[in-house]
């Protein structure tokens, strides 16, 4: 009964995972709960995947990914990768090499939203549109991952899990034999052949239905120190300062859709106009215009303050759990609430209709944002937003830069000379990352990825319960029962291939707590190497190429490069197929 009880909940979270209305945390913790009102989970566990090791090391890896970030090492290799040439295939094998190392040793989303700025520069530098190298971007982080122990969290689980199961974790670089040659031959395949299988999505200029990163919607308004009051729209469009494209005009409350290119402009008018992010901010500060103001936020006291700071504007994009989806600017009064004003909009590959302040906010939404500079990045973290480029790439302190690969490479010697477990020598390295100033104290909790934490401290439990109420043992006993005519290759393949199409529509982390306790009683019931089968769920588990929604990687890239979900698979599944074919021969070769 135990069993079939398992089995039910399981399913339903799983469907809950794939119909994506919740929260992947909220689904994980009803399944948690439910269980421990069942009787399935003692009470007194219920909460133990917090004190898991697994856990522990997750949150220590995303506050070193940030300490990374924060020293400007990233930065300053992104400012040298800016002299790359034009041809195609050397901007997507270096960027991707580049965002593969940096993903073996941080966060994935991290590295690749520090990539994509430079991505996108060289891309408008060679008139080339950015989906020709944002996806490759995206797959590379993923396939980085599966590099190193703390590569991506299912590897740290595997290898948690491992510790728990045989006594023994997964050391630093025990997933190099299979994920070093994968990453290597995935990224050669993606820039010789891969892009190929790509739509361009190069925007055309009368064309209304293709984005561009640099194509935003912003509206400005005409005060009486502007300097273009008493200018045709045509000298604005003419200019050599700026590049700006007026689609309407607003003018004592009503709208000109189509404004005359002799339309003279006047002070008070409202022009809705279409630019990408440099010039946006050229047109204005040299023309003196101002961000319009939303009705009910024009708060005198307020602006001084805002202008007596000094203000920043930072690129963002809105990610999948931001709270803010469904709302409008204007109806979160987002200048009052969180101290940003939202500059412009760009979504998909569709234009917006309404007016940006009361046009209802998407997962994917890429966000121009000015604030105060030392309140905004709290803003964005507090609106469920990632930051994708600076206005200007940053340059690292040398000092922060040497203590930061000090304290990393401290870090990584004591695992290698086994000195100190996995979880402590990373929590000792976040902790030394917070005493340096390389990462502040309140950073520390801001960029800890608080969903993905209480999805692993829930699933852990019920993981665990899989096991213990004879589930796992069923069905190994069924897979041991019905494949003994079959080969080994094809059961780690088997395993493999469940866990990518898992990983695609469920989160990777929950995909490997699922999967390692069957694939441990599998191993068991042949005989066989456990090495192997967990091995195989560590690449299925990282290998989520077939859709958007199977990785903040692949959502965070969909947007600026204009893909449709279907898109995905079109290189995804050559990726998938080079992961299960290449990954197979590798496994049984090294852990069998």
């Amino acid at each position: 009964m135990n069993q079939i009880i398992v089995f039910v909940t399981l399913g339903l979270a799983l469907i809950m995972f794939i119909w994506d209305k919740i929260r992947y945390d909220f689904v994980a913790l009803s399944a948690l709960f439910l269980l421990v009102i069942l009787g399935i989970i003692p009470a007194g566990d219920a909460f133990a995947g917090f004190a898991h090791t697994a856990v522990i090391t997750v949150a220590a890896v995303m506050i070193i990914g940030e300490g990374m970030l924060s020293s400007g090492l990233i930065d300053v290799v992104a400012k040298y990768l800016q002299r790359i040439g034009d041809r195609l295939f050397w901007q997507i094998l270096v960027l991707c090499i580049i965002t593969a190392l940096a993903s073996a040793f941080m966060n994935n989303v991290g590295a690749l939203a520090i990539m994509m700025p430079v991505a996108i520069k060289l891309s408008r530098n060679s008139n080339r549109s950015p989906s020709a190298i944002l996806m490759p971007l995206a797959f590379s982080s993923l396939l980085g991952g599966m590099i190193t122990l703390i590569g991506t969290p299912p590897n740290i689980i595997i290898a948690s899990l491992r510790q728990e199961a045989l006594g023994g974790s997964f050391r630093m670089f025990d997933f190099a034999p299979a994920g070093l040659p994968l990453a290597g031959i995935g990224i050669l395949f993606m820039a010789a052949i891969g892009w190929r299988l790509i739509p361009m999505r190069k925007a055309k200029p009368d064309d209304d239905d293709i984005f561009k990163i640099e194509d935003y919607i912003t509206e400005v308004e005409l005060t009486e120190d502007s300097k273009i009051i008493g200018k045709s729209i045509t000298e604005l469009r003419d200019s050599d300062d700026f590049e700006i494209n007026v689609l309407s005009l607003i003018r004592n409350k009503l709208s000109i859709n189509v404004p005359k290119a002799q339309e003279i402009l006047r002070e008070g008018d409202i022009i809705i106009l279409e630019s990408d992010s440099e010039n946006l901010k050229s047109f204005i500060d040299i023309c003196k215009v101002s961000l319009v103001g939303y009705p009910d936020s024009e708060d005198e006291e307020q602006d001084s303050e805002l202008k007596a700071e000094k203000l920043t504007i930072r690129e963002v994009v809105m990610l999948d759990s931001s709270r803010l989806i469904g709302k409008t600017a204007a109806g979160i009064h987002m200048r009052e609430r969180y101290g940003a004003n939202l500059l412009a909009i760009a979504r998909g590959n569709r234009r917006l209709i309404k007016r940006i302040d009361h046009s209802k906010f998407k997962a994917g939404d890429v966000l121009l944002l000015q604030g105060s500079e030392d309140r905004l990045s709290d803003s964005i973290t507090r609106m469920g937003c990632l930051p994708i480029s600076y206005r200007e790439i940053r340059i690292g302190h040398p000092r922060r830069i040497i203590s930061a690969l000090l304290i990393f490479g401290a870090a990584i010697t004591s695992l290698l000379m086994g000195l100190l477990p996995v979880q402590i020598a990373f929590s000792l390295a976040a902790l030394l990352f917070v005493f340096s100033g390389i990462v502040s104290f309140r950073e520390v909790y801001e960029n800890i990825n608080w969903p993905i934490i209480v999805l692993l401290a829930a699933m852990i439990p019920v993981g665990m319960a899989l096991e213990s109420s004879g589930a796992a043992q069923m069905i190994a006993s069924n897979i041991v029962k019905h494949g003994a005519n079959l080969a080994v290759w094809q059961i780690i393949g088997g395993i493999m291939l469940i866990s990518m199409l898992l990983s695609n529509v469920v989160n990777n982390a929950a995909t490997a707590v699922l999967m390692a306790p069957i694939a441990l009683k599998i191993a068991g019931g042949l005989q066989l190497s456990p090495d192997a089968f967990l091995m195989a769920i560590a690449l299925g588990a990282s290998s989520a190429f077939l859709t958007p929604i199977g990785h903040q990687s692949n959502t965070l890239v969909m947007s600026p490069g204009g893909y449709k979900f279907s898109d995905y698979w079109r290189l995804g599944l050559p990726i998938q197929i080079l992961v299960l074919c290449l990954g197979t021969p590798i496994i049984l070769y090294v852990w069998i």
